[in-house]
């Protein structure tokens, strides 16, 4: 299903590519596929660009922790905590034990977040993350190169009886889905367009980072703006080294928090009413159960590609469904 929503997206691309002539020379398909392949790895490449100095950053933060400081910090009010128990008669625990409990869980905390093991984690998953991606690049250039083969193999085996209902269907479907993922498309440039430009203006570290994160988190109904203002503040306060007083931080949240108050009002005003058409609006438990059926899949890739997969299977039957059910009115 990844292999269907990703040709359709590069569809595109690999169709102005082949059509296109270059000194009276018609490009082959196979090098038009290659060429699309390479927009998307460029595409990725920049993400993983503006990613990098933000987790070098990060990376410098978590080294720099004083962690006896931490857990200084973490230890003083729970002190006054563990007296206040001890004079209530709350507890007959010794004087001390929550402290020593909150340290232990403070300092195994720190030890998990260490990039060694970071690091191992990352790399005990490569394998199984390589295959699949070359699983996900072969699957796709074969639906890219054999013009029409998942259509012409559906087609083949329709019988005769139900023949013209199932091409208007398919035609149908192929418009509807095609203008969802183009409209999928213009979503996320929008609103990484607009965060990008108002976290700029008021002078927030890393906007492009954010924004670009924002705008794929925003494929994940509901839950997508929350993880992308989410993460804004959270990067805004940890990157924040001219950060002073309790007022500047409050300040930084209130600027973040309006910018993804912009995005999500254009989003929710102007760009879903254009984008999503009654024919692919689904109910909201339907979005839920989708979407933690995607993250048990694959995690929050699967989270995002989650809506537009079940989209492609919801309008297909739908459309084969309704046309079925005029074709039977209409032999009656």
């Amino acid at each position: 299903m990844l292999s269907v929503v990703l040709a359709a997206i590069l569809f595109t691309i690999v169709y102005r590519s082949h059509g296109s002539h270059f000194f009276n020379i018609n490009p082959p398909r196979w090098l038009a596929i290659f060429v699309a392949y390479a927009a998307l790895g460029g595409l990725i490449f920049l993400f993983v660009v503006l990613f990098i100095p933000l987790i070098n950053d990060q990376v410098g933060v978590i080294s720099g922790l004083d962690y006896e400081q931490v857990i200084g910090e973490v230890v003083a009010p729970v002190q006054s905590i563990e007296s206040f128990m001890i004079d209530k008669n709350l507890t007959n625990e010794p004087p001390g034990f929550l402290v020593e409990t909150i340290r232990e869980s403070v300092t195994s905390g720190i030890a998990n977040i260490q990039v060694q093991n970071i690091l191992n984690s990352i790399l005990s998953t490569t394998s199984s993350l390589f295959i699949g991606i070359l699983a996900l690049a072969f699957i796709t250039f074969m639906l890219l190169y054999e013009k029409g083969l998942l259509r012409n193999n559906i087609i083949s085996n329709i019988p005769n009886q139900y023949f013209e209902v199932s091409i208007g269907a398919l035609n149908k479907i192929e418009k509807l889905l095609s203008n969802y993922l183009l409209g999928l498309t213009f979503q996320v440039f929008m609103i990484f367009s607009i965060a990008a430009i108002g976290l700029s203006i008021l002078g927030v570290k890393y906007a492009l980072t954010i924004a670009l994160f924002a705008a794929f988190a925003n494929l994940i109904p509901y839950a997508g703006p929350i993880f992308g203002s989410t993460f804004g503040i959270i990067v805004g306060l940890s990157t924040g080294s001219d950060l002073i007083t309790t007022n500047d931080y409050v300040f930084l949240v209130l600027k973040i928090v309006g910018v993804f108050s912009v995005v999500q009002l254009t989003d929710n005003i102007l760009l879903q009413p254009l984008i999503f058409s009654k024919s692919v609006k689904v109910h909201p438990l339907e979005i839920f159960v989708i979407i933690f059926a995607g993250a048990s899949i694959a995690g929050i890739p699967g989270m995002i590609a989650a809506i537009p997969a079940y989209t492609i299977l919801r309008v297909s039957i739908s459309e084969l469904r309704k046309g079925y059910k005029q074709y039977y009115i209409f032999k009656a």
